[in-house]
């Protein structure tokens, strides 16, 4: 993870749930692979064969909401999603996805699909590139980045434990 992205946007609305996210039929395997083929099925069918590494989701209220799925963050990760930006997550969703190394924004920007994003989590710093505006965020914490550079949560660990 670099903690600066840039990617297409993928918009979503408000009540995105980890039923749409990966619908529950999908939860018996183990393969990634096969997560992501099947991403946001529930509410968008051709999603995970459009998405494109880097790409980035901006959604509304309450991304991430329902079941405590963690193959929800593990299947966007997976399919190439760079990061989420959202006016709000649920809170579950929001700590699976640090700890895997999904990076998570909460922030209220202007963005549709298509546009193109640059954004600087050290600095605090949403650019959309197609619109020419830029939205200032929380810049993330240095601990948080440690953890999204290393990859999640137990890779961090692993590293500082050595």
């Amino acid at each position: 993870m670099n903690e600066k992205i840039e990617g297409k946007v993928w918009k979503f609305g408000d009540n995105i749930d980890t039923d749409v996210i990966i619908p529950g039929r999908y939860l018996r395997t183990f393969s990634l692979d096969d997560l992501a083929a099947h991403v946001m099925e529930g509410i968008d069918p051709d999603f995970s064969r459009n998405v494109q590494k880097g790409d980035i989701i901006v959604a509304d209220w309450n991304f991430g909401c329902g079941s405590s799925r963690e193959q929800a963050p593990v299947a966007i990760k997976h399919a190439g999603v760079s990061a989420i930006v959202a006016k709000s997550f649920a809170r579950i969703f929001y700590r699976n996805a640090i700890n895997i190394g999904l990076p998570v924004i909460v922030a209220d920007i202007n963005a549709e699909k298509g546009d193109i994003l640059k954004i600087d989590l050290e600095e605090g710093i949403i650019e959309n590139q197609s619109t020419n505006e830029t939205f200032k965020i929380e810049p993330f914490k240095k601990f948080m980045l440690d953890i999204l550079k290393d990859g999640g949560l137990v890779n961090h660990y692993l590293k500082l434990k050595g």
